[in-house]
This record gives structure tokens, C-alpha cells and sequence, in this order.
């Protein structure tokens, strides 16, 4: 029996220094099982995938002839994000049967891989959206750029909570203020500036604490699983806040997937 199961592709990232693993079920399937749960992940990728720190989780690996493939190139005009291969859909048919009753699924796409019809398919759980990926499109080239989020009311209305973050909107403020209206629980991260949650016309601001960043891949991520544990935990938005900025603050001065949440800092965690 599974305690979080996560549903998304693992993603191959091409850096200087070679492939590394990442995408959002990565950072916050090991998030969810450092906090002590049961974690499980749904994927799809390629024999022979860099997985490295995923065998403490339970892993189904839906076999595909490509892994998905990002490539972040960084210049004087800022990010250019290319997408260079994409791994087979995720449905409910790809969720093992005795996964599907988990207390918290967490729908986590990176190039529109995961159904959207998946946030109404789990009406006994705590079903929770980091929608970023069903918010991007990219053209013959792989080239990555925003798009609408086509099933954005139907999924707001499903899910118990959802976490964007302010880039993944380009700082729309009115979109925010939209989405906030249909959520039950909507967030925003804003990196430095901590996050803002939205619930049933309030809003709470969350500060960050002022750290050197090392690597902020992966920060949002481990806010997100570490929103959604906390709030299945103690159903209270604003210490889950606190507790997820916390969490993510610190994950920023180490690199990559080390960013993960150790256990001297979950205990040590001031919040």
C-alpha cells in the first residue's frame, strides 16, 4: 500500500557535466519518501535511463523506445529550454491497480504526458497538480514555450490543491487571481519571495528566509511534495506553507537531486 504516488515522466537532462536525472516526479517522489511515506511513481522512459536515487521508491516504469529529454541553455535573453525526445502517455490504465486507493496522488506532468482526465479519477484521495507541464507546447525543434492550459477549470475544481509557480505564468497576476477563484487550494511559489496560498477567498503570504543559493532545480518540486504531505498530514494551508518554504529554501544550497530534503534538516527545520 502505497501513502503518495506520483504520476509523471522522469526527465534525462543534458548538462555540461553530462545526464542527470531529473523532472517533477523525481524530486518530489524522493521529497515524499524522505518525509517517512510510502512513495510510489508511475513513468515511462527508456531501458537504460539514469535513475540514480530512485531505487528507494517503488518504481512502475512503463517501457518506452525514448526517455523525455530536456536541454536548458542559458543566455544573455535567459532560458531556452528544448525538448529533444518524449516518453509514451500516462493514463489511468498505466496506475497498477492496487495503487490507485493511495491517500495522496500527485499529478505531475512535464511534456503533457499525464491524462488530464486523470484529476477525476481519484475521488477518495487528496489529488494534487503541479500542472507546469500542461502548460507548455514546443515546435518541430523541441523549442519549449508556454501555452494554455487547456483543462485548467475542470482540473482546479478536481484537485484539492495545485502548485504553480509565478514563472510558470509570467507573472499574470489576473490568471492568478482566476485559477485562485475555481481551486479548493491554489499556490504560487515565487523563489526568493517565499509563496502566496489561496483558500476559499484568503490568501497567506509565506517569506523565505534569505539563503546562498547553490542550484534551485528542483525547488518547486520539493515545495510541492512538501505542501501536499504536510497538508494531508495536518490539513492546516499556512503551516504546510511554512513547512514547504522552509523545506525548499534549503534545498537551494546543494545541486540537483541533492536537494532533496536529509533528515537533519527536516528535524532541524524551523518553520
Amino acid at each position: 500500500m502505497l501513502d503518495y504516488l506520483a504520476i509523471g515522466h522522469i526527465a534525462q537532462d543534458i548538462t555540461p557535466n553530462g545526464i542527470r536525472l531529473g523532472g517533477t516526479v523525481a524530486y518530489a517522489a524522493l521529497t515524499a519518501h524522505a518525509l517517512g511515506l510510502r512513495t510510489g511513481v508511475v513513468t515511462a522512459a527508456a531501458p537504460g535511463a539514469v535513475t540514480d536515487g530512485l531505487e528507494r521508491l517503488t518504481l512502475h516504469c512503463l517501457p518506452s523506445p525514448r526517455s523525455t529529454t530536456f536541454e536548458n541553455k542559458y543566455g544573455p535573453n535567459g532560458r531556452t529550454q528544448t525538448l529533444h525526445a518524449q516518453a509514451g502517455p500516462l493514463t489511468f490504465d498505466s496506475v497498477p491497480a492496487e495503487w490507485r486507493a493511495a491517500p495522496i496522488v500527485h499529478l505531475a506532468p512535464i511534456a503533457r504526458e499525464v491524462d488530464a482526465d486523470l484529476a477525476n479519477r481519484f475521488s477518495s484521495a487528496l489529488v494534487c497538480l503541479t500542472p507546469q507541464g500542461w502548460m507548455r507546447q514546443w515546435d518541430g525543434a523541441g523549442r519549449v514555450s508556454k501555452s494554455k492550459w487547456e483543462s485548467a477549470e475542470s482540473a482546479l475544481k478536481s484537485a484539492t490543491a495545485t502548485v504553480i509557480s509565478i514563472e510558470d505564468v509570467s507573472g499574470d497576476r489576473d490568471l492568478i487571481e482566476h485559477w485562485a477563484g475555481i481551486a479548493n487550494i491554489f499556490v504560487v511559489t515565487e523563489g526568493g519571495n517565499g509563496a502566496t496560498v489561496f483558500q476559499r477567498g484568503s490568501r497567506y503570504h509565506v517569506p523565505a528566509p534569505a539563503v546562498a543559493e547553490v542550484d534551485a532545480t528542483g525547488a518547486g518540486d520539493i515545495f510541492a511534495a512538501s505542501f501536499f504531505v504536510r497538508f494531508w498530514q495536518t490539513r492546516n494551508v499556512l503551516e504546510s506553507a511554512r513547512f514547504a518554504v522552509a523545506l525548499a529554501s534549503d534545498s537551494i544550497t546543494r545541486v540537483g537531486i541533492d536537494g532533496v530534503p536529509k533528515q537533519d534538516s527536516i528535524s532541524n527545520t524551523q518553520y
